[in-house]
């Protein structure tokens, strides 16, 4: 005999399936960014996408940043390696004791940071490139 209650709800159950699986639209990721400012936060701010371990140099559209981070807000799960030279080279630099820093997830005022030396440092307006990667 033909049960027509059993047969919607199997009916049912198959477009819910189908409607589960199909996608909306096409699925876009939102890139993980380092946001670094020229003041405190919310002056002179730039989102940076991190793509992990690429070198990124303060030149061309970002130039405005050269010499001028005074603040980095790095995400959780992230470290960002900051260098006073340009293509991320830790080499000293003359009359300064650290010539990068290393900084982990959360707000960063450049004027205070850790050192390398194992102190504290002022690092404000010193950035030329940074590469940040995933912990």
């Amino acid at each position: 005999m033909f049960n027509s209650k059993a047969l919607l709800t199997a009916f049912a159950a198959v477009l819910a399936s189908i409607a589960a699986a199909t996608p909306v639209g096409p699925v876009t990721e939102v890139p993980v960014t380092v946001t670094v400012c020229t003041g405190g936060v919310g002056v002179g701010c730039a989102a940076i996408p991190i793509v992990s371990e690429t070198c990124v140099n303060l030149t061309g559209g970002l130039s405005f940043l050269n010499k001028q981070i005074s603040t980095a807000i790095i995400p959780a799960g992230f470290v960002c390696q900051f260098f006073q030279r340009f293509n991320c080279n830790a080499s000293p630099v003359k009359g300064s004791t650290d010539s990068e820093i290393v900084l982990t997830a959360g707000t960063w005022n450049f004027f205070n940071v850790p050192g390398l030396s194992g102190r504290s440092t002022n690092f404000n307006d010193l950035t030329s490139s940074f590469t940040c990667s995933p912990i």
